[in-house]
């Protein structure tokens, strides 16, 4: 099969979309999960270029969950010298001078700013970790978030950092405030993740900690990575636009009744888009994130719907879900069960980790008998 060309992703600018996150996510202490306990192993599975597609990706029956595979960290250098003191405008427009890297705490939603500094080659200068940080180097270290992702001030301060990074996923945003009062430099950088975005997020990083050299290095790496496993995507999904997989990304927490459709500018359209799919969302104009309807679900049509692993046990499972939004049984989707989830923190980080879980999430819509 030709390989098609890529679409260069579409560069939105959408806060709310951020700010909707965050409130969604950061409440529930069901999220997070990441990797840890449930990833593969690299080498016991086959590379995505030897795996063999279905014929028709729309004719496998029930649940699948998405496994990426455990990479250990690999810094782009190896004792690195960061330039300091360096200030920066972060991302809310704050000035911020750091003069000093030897105590981080970088702390997000889906960890994705820790395992940076540490693929950037500060490992060792991290200090504590956020819920959704558990790849195994850093799995250790004492956590500053408590129940679920709240930041504990006293946690933080125990630990005596000279830098914080965070975003506005993690609250309450008081204990940000309080850190800065402290006399803690804070740099905040932008919360909104999608494919396109991940070079800005290392960039950002980078330049917090004065590895900026470090960083574009590690940004090329990255996209080289996901450049390569869409190549192999391009293998695997249809080539015909009218045999592509119709997908939906819903957010479920059956324990609070939240049911929400992620739409444009909501970073799963982008992760959908790369894996050769159709975003339904996106054909009916579902912007950001907002609560499904029936009449909208049904229109949409999809063929599979992905979720988050801890959103579909929240509901019971797959028979929860078709129980608690019986909408989904009036789709191709419910009707066949076709259900993929992949851990909460992984499935939109957005980071260096983002080539693993495309490779794994083509696996579940393409291959889902292969290893």
């Amino acid at each position: 099969m030709p390989a098609r060309p890529h679409t260069p992703p579409r560069r939105r600018a959408f806060p709310l979309v951020a700010a909707v996150l965050a409130a969604l996510l950061a409440g529930c202490t069901g999220v997070g999960g990441g990797t840890g306990g449930s990833a593969a192993v690299a080498g016991e599975r086959p590379g995505l270029s030897e795996v063999t597609p279905l014929d028709d990706p729309r004719a496998w029956e029930g649940e699948q969950t998405a496994v990426s595979v455990a990479t250990p960290v690999d810094p782009v250098a190896e004792d690195p010298r960061p330039a300091l003191p360096v200030t920066l405008t972060d991302a809310q427009g704050t000035e911020v001078t750091v003069a000093d890297t030897s105590r981080i705490l970088a702390l997000d939603l889906y960890g994705s700013t820790s395992r940076i500094v540490y693929e950037l080659g500060l490992g060792g200068s991290v200090v504590g970790r956020d819920s959704s940080s558990d790849f195994a180097e850093i799995a250790d270290l004492p956590l500053v978030t408590t129940s679920g992702h709240d930041l504990s001030g006293e946690a933080i301060l125990e630990l005596a950092p000279t830098l914080i990074i965070t975003d506005t996923t993690l609250g309450p945003w008081d204990t940000v405030l309080q850190m800065r009062d402290a006399g803690i430099p804070v740099v905040v950088v932008d919360a909104h993740r999608e494919l396109g975005t991940v070079g800005d997020l290392i960039a950002s990083v980078a330049a917090a900690v004065g590895l900026p050299d470090e960083g574009a290095a590690l940004a090329a790496r990255t996209q080289a990575e996901i450049d390569d496993v869409r190549a192999q995507i391009d293998r695997l999904a249809p080539e015909d636009p009218a045999d592509r997989l119709r997908v939906a990304f819903l957010y479920l927490r059956g324990q609070a009744g939240v049911y929400y459709l992620f739409g444009e500018g909501s970073g799963a359209d982008s992760l959908i888009e790369a894996l050769g799919a159709v975003d339904v969302a996106g054909e009916i104009g579902w912007q950001g994130m907002r609560p499904v309807t029936d009449e909208g679900l049904v229109a949409a049509q999809p063929d599979l719907v992905l979720v988050m692993t801890k959103g579909l046990e929240s509901v019971g499972g797959v028979d929860g879900l078709l129980e608690q939004l019986p909408a989904v049984a009036q789709t191709r989707a419910g009707e066949h069960r076709r259900v993929v989830d992949m851990a909460d923190s992984q499935v939109l980080s957005f980071g260096p980790t983002s080539a693993q879980t495309l490779d794994a999430l083509a696996r579940a819509f393409y291959a889902p008998d292969a290893p």
